[in-house]
């Protein structure tokens, strides 16, 4: 099963460079079949540029994951903590294997009118 996920495209880049290997969540989907994730570059960008494989989820306390994940988050201390303000517990889904699309693709090649506010089961 795959899921295409709305990424802001500063950090959408930044898991095909390698500079990012967990995407955070606030929450996370509930099937767990899950092993893909289709990237949706979100506006300005506002097209699919690759995917990954799902490696683990990781899921505890945000200072817990902030710790294990700090390395290889691609984003600041200040970022990750202003998302998950008020919240108690964090995801981090590790990213595997990389593709990045030669062309881009379009929402509608995968049947979508519009982005996902978090993600779509595809």
């Amino acid at each position: 099963m795959k899921v295409l996920l709305s990424i802001k495209p500063e950090f959408a880049f930044k898991i095909f460079d390698g500079t990012k290997k967990y995407e955070f969540r606030k929450s996370i989907f509930k099937r767990k079949d899950v092993t893909k994730v289709i990237v949706y570059a979100s506006s300005p960008v506002q097209r699919v540029i690759g995917e990954f494989e799902i490696k683990t989820i990781l899921n505890n306390d945000t200072e817990t994951v902030w710790d294990i994940t700090k390395r290889f988050s691609g984003i600041t201390k200040q970022f990750y903590d202003e998302y998950f303000a008020n919240k108690d517990e964090a995801y981090a889904i590790q990213v595997g294997r990389v593709t990045k699309y030669d062309t881009p693709k379009l929402l509608s090649d995968y049947n979508l009118d519009f982005a996902p506010q978090s993600f779509v089961y595809l």
